[in-house]
């Protein structure tokens, strides 16, 4: 048997097919996961705290246990077993390097070796043979406790679905946000769907910060204002953003009253208010969203009479309260 080379998914199908040549597929324990647990891990891995706070994921996607990764993230999947061009794990680290949707944004980056391997891997099917990685966090496991986080993931087709209706934002305007140190990043490499991320100048974002968004309200799916310097005034820049499916309030100074200015957001399916000043009084203002699947309402005010009857409101949603 020949030793395996990094070629190409399609050279090794003519090489098989010419020669009757029989190759060993790429072993993901011994071939794939070095590089990846070098160069993603480290942003990419279950919950831990550090110096007092949680660190959570980026994009709620991990790469440190199969089921994590076949999981997906808050932009849906980024692996389709036999598809390296539909696979967004593949795409990204095949971008330009200063491309901002390309990654590692940290770490060492693949080289051009280990991205035909990570190709062919996942041409051959995406096959992790024996190897499960970490299993913290994994949705229905025996001993998984009422109210445990679970990764978020939209029903497949919602955000092309969105997508169908809009033209891509207007460059200016998400420059105008990008220049608040925000980082601005399309969902997808075809999708004129927007993911905006102010965590990393959350002390300096404020009211006037987040009015830029105006300029993109249309193409705006995901935004993270956690730990942010916002107040109740300023959702009132989100009100009625027709596509807006993702939406993080962790740690914010949000009380009921910046509630009223959700009640109008009718594709929104996960809300993040873990930490906030909310009430039982504030959730009558989120309780017809009906498309809402995913709320987190950890260290609020709100009472488990208030979380149960948001649940009764709205059934289809996962309501986690402790």
């Amino acid at each position: 048997m020949h030793p395996r080379l990094p070629l190409i998914p399609a050279f090794i199908a003519l090489l098989a097919a010419t020669t009757g040549t029989s190759f060993a597929k790429v072993d993901w324990q011994k071939q794939v996961w070095p590089f990846i647990e070098r160069s993603c891990v480290e942003c990419h891995k279950a919950p831990y705290e550090e110096g007092g706070k949680m660190k959570e994921p980026k994009a709620e996607l991990r790469f440190d246990g199969a089921w994590a990764i076949m999981a997906g993230g808050e932009n849906g999947p980024v692996l389709t077993p036999g598809d390296p061009d539909k696979s967004e794990m593949y795409f990204r680290v095949t971008l330009p390097e200063d491309d901002a949707d390309f990654m590692p944004t940290k770490g060492e980056v693949l080289t051009e070796d280990e991205k035909e391997i990570l190709k062919l891997w996942i041409a051959e099917g995406a096959d992790f043979g024996d190897w499960e990685g970490s299993l913290e966090g994994k949705p229905d496991k025996p001993e998984a406790k009422p109210g445990e986080r679970k990764v978020f993931v939209p029903p497949p087709g919602v955000y092309d679905i969105l997508a169908e209706k809009i033209e891509p934002a207007p460059q200016d305007a998400i420059d105008a946000v990008a220049n608040t140190g925000a980082r601005v990043d399309s969902l997808q490499k075809t999708n004129p769907l927007l993911r905006v991320d102010f965590f990393n100048v959350r002390d300096e974002t404020d009211d006037t910060t987040i009015a830029t968004l105006a300029g993109i309200k249309n193409n705006l799916a995901q935004l993270n204002l956690s730990e942010a310097a916002i107040s109740d005034a300023g959702l009132e820049n989100l009100a009625g953003m027709p596509n807006l499916v993702h939406l993080d309030l962790r740690n914010t100074k949000i009380t009921d009253a910046g509630l009223t200015h959700l009640k109008d957001l009718p594709n929104l399916r996960y809300l993040n208010l873990y930490g906030t000043g909310i009430s039982d009084a504030g959730l009558a203002n989120i309780q017809n969203l009906k498309n809402l699947e995913a709320i987190y309402l950890w260290k609020t005010k709100v009472t488990e009479k208030g979380a149960k009857n948001l649940e009764s409101k709205l059934p289809n949603a996962t309501v986690s309260f402790r």
